[in-house]
């Protein structure tokens, strides 16, 4: 199991980077979003056509193959953004309302190559998502998936050391992006019970099956807090902890972590934690993982089809240079893109061409 050996409470100050903020300050500044200049713009576009042209195999197609110029800074500024500051920027200004879905799809691609290296996603293999709603569960149903309908997601950390949404198109009413800082909220649990904080650095059992209905094992296991060499991290959401405990063999939670819990949750939602943005085509919000928790409201689509409310997805690890114990957050879960996990053989359904991911596969 991850755990966080030999840390004690004492060793576990409050945080006072960049990482721990509040969203009621930050909405007023508006330093977290990053609008593309005109030439920025114009060598994406060249880009992403030149690579819909070559069409090269997402599995193997590497940042080099498409360097930048006029973005080059721009990206080394989202990474440190990402990495040491407030944990996410939001990148504004691509023209999508001219693209094909296919050339938004390309250009989101080769940025996320130049950010990070794509993981798989799924049991399936895809390294570009789709957040299109498919079906009209809830999320109290056991074979909802979270990217395929439109009820309101709790907070919670991906898979991957970052966690990108491109909008392709904006739902009609709601589907708010909300992302709310560990940090901070590590910090005000700490305030207010420092006798439970401690508990978060101790390994949980996380439903994984019902984040992923193929994957090969019911649950996996990970601190809620990482700390090593003084760098904190975390990895929450509290609902995947709740639901493991419906499978035979996975130890009983002890009434001292449910009330870490349940504060936890309680902190999450206070007013003035959040900080919320309502996408517009054409952005693309990059996240650490280790450093905010992500949310959406409930959205409402248009009635037609090509209207929709559609994200695409990358998960992407970036070698930023971060240590967290071993296992943290992502655990089994990640898989490189070049090869399918332990080397089974590829799904039939697999695909690895921008072509075949800019249309989404509609599921029922």
């Amino acid at each position: 199991m991850a755990s966080n050996p030999g840390v004690s409470l004492e060793a576990v100050p409050p945080v006072t980077t960049e990482a721990a903020w509040r969203g009621d300050a930050l909405e007023k500044t508006g330093e977290w979003v990053f609008l593309l200049s005109p030439e920025q713009i114009a060598e994406l576009e060249t880009l992403g056509a030149r690579f819909l042209e070559e069409n090269p195999d997402l599995r193997t197609v590497r940042a080099e193959d498409y360097p930048l110029a006029a973005c080059a800074d721009a990206v080394k500024a989202w990474g440190r953004d990402v990495d040491y500051g407030r944990g996410f920027v939001l990148v504004r200004g691509l023209r999508t309302h001219l693209y094909s879905d296919a050339l938004s799809s390309a250009i989101y691609y080769i940025l996320g190559l130049h950010m990070g290296d794509p993981i798989r996603q799924n049991e399936m293999g895809d390294l570009i998502d789709h957040v299109y709603a498919t079906s009209d569960k809830t999320m109290d149903d056991p074979t909802a998936l979270s990217a395929k309908v439109r009820d309101k997601l709790v907070y919670h950390s991906d898979s991957s050391d970052v966690v990108s949404l491109m909008c392709l198109r904006p739902a009609k009413e709601g589907g708010l992006s909300c992302l709310v800082s560990g940090a901070q909220i590590y910090n005000e649990i700490l305030q207010r019970r420092p006798d439970l904080a401690p508990l978060l650095l101790e390994p949980f059992h996380w439903d994984w099956r019902k984040q992923d209905h193929s994957a090969p094992a019911d649950t996996y296991t990970s601190p809620i807090v990482s700390l090593v060499d003084g760098v904190f991290s975390m990895y929450a959401g509290s609902l995947y902890i709740l639901t493991a405990q419906e499978y035979e063999g996975v130890p009983r939670l002890t009434p001292e972590q449910i009330e870490v819990l349940e504060l936890f949750d309680k902190i999450t939602y206070e007013e003035g934690m959040a900080i919320t943005m309502d996408f517009r085509p054409g952005d693309i919000q990059w996240l650490s993982n280790y450093a905010a928790l992500h949310a959406r409201t409930t959205f409402w689509d248009w009635p037609e089809p090509q209207r929709r409310r559609h994200l695409l997805r990358l998960w992407l690890s970036r070698d930023a240079g971060r240590p967290v114990v071993e296992g943290f957050g992502k655990n089994g879960v990640v898989q490189v893109r070049s090869a399918p996990r332990d080397g089974a053989q590829e799904h039939p359904d697999a695909h690895f061409d921008i072509y075949s991911v800019s249309v989404p596969r509609l599921m029922s």
